[in-house]
């Protein structure tokens, strides 16, 4: 009997238990920064020295903190599944936990790629200075998917997501696209399983056959559904 697909669409809010901040809030701003000026390809060009240290302090932060029961639960799962992760998040914590296959739709805060050839990408856990150059001489930026830019990833999680038989997604608010349309490529009557304290469906999930809403935050709501899963013959 073949394992059954499960596809994990995780955001901000699993990783927020483990001590990282969320995004953005409700007025735009990350961290105290309009995203305009640390996200998005103009605001590296206007200023990027404050957008280097940006991703520095996030990265410095990302070496303090710890997989959360969220994360370890999925790799639980893995026991009885086939279980794919689409993350938007650019921490490593699935990867810490176990997780066995992973893809990341935003990038990667511990990795770095070369400004003009895209395919070099480096491991990245220090600080990253304007004097940092890639193999070919030119400056590093982070390996981050900037407002604006073209979500590399997103065909491949569209394919796993039309083959999942079971779809949970988990903190997230999937308001921001094309992260957001994912569900909608989704077989019919596909079961989804949405985990977030405070839900907000979009149109896709408005419109989900299957759906299951469970209000609590993802160490609580993850562990349960990953329970359940587990015990079902």
């Amino acid at each position: 009997m073949s394992k059954r697909k499960i596809v994990v669409l995780t955001g901000a809010g699993i990783s927020a238990e483990s001590g990282i901040k969320t995004f953005r809030d409700a007025g735009g701003l990350w961290e105290g920064h309009d995203v305009k000026d640390v996200a998005s390809p103009e605001g590296w060009k206007r200023n990027r020295p404050l957008v280097m240290d940006f991703y520095n302090q996030r990265r410095a932060q990302l070496h303090e903190v710890e997989p959360n029961e969220g994360h370890l639960a999925l790799v639980e799962l893995e026991q009885k599944a086939i279980v794919n992760i689409i993350t938007q998040n650019v921490d490593d914590l699935h990867e810490r936990a176990g997780s066995s296959n992973i893809l990341h739709l935003h990038g990667e805060l511990f990795k770095v790629r070369s400004t003009r050839n895209p395919s070099l990408v480096y491991e990245w856990k220090k600080d990253l200075t304007d004097d940092d150059r890639c193999e070919e001489g030119y400056p590093l930026r982070p390996h981050i998917v900037w407002f604006g830019e073209q979500v590399p990833n997103l065909p491949i999680a569209a394919n796993l997501v039309q083959a999942a038989d079971l779809i949970m997604v988990i903190g997230t608010s999937m308001q921001v696209y094309p992260a957001a349309s994912l569900t909608g490529y989704a077989r019919p009557n596909t079961p989804i399983i949405y985990i977030d304290p405070k839900p907000q469906l979009n149109y896709e999930l408005e419109s989900a056959d299957n759906l299951v809403t469970i209000e609590e935050v993802a160490t609580v709501g993850v562990r349960k559904v990953v329970d359940e899963l587990l015990a079902d013959k």
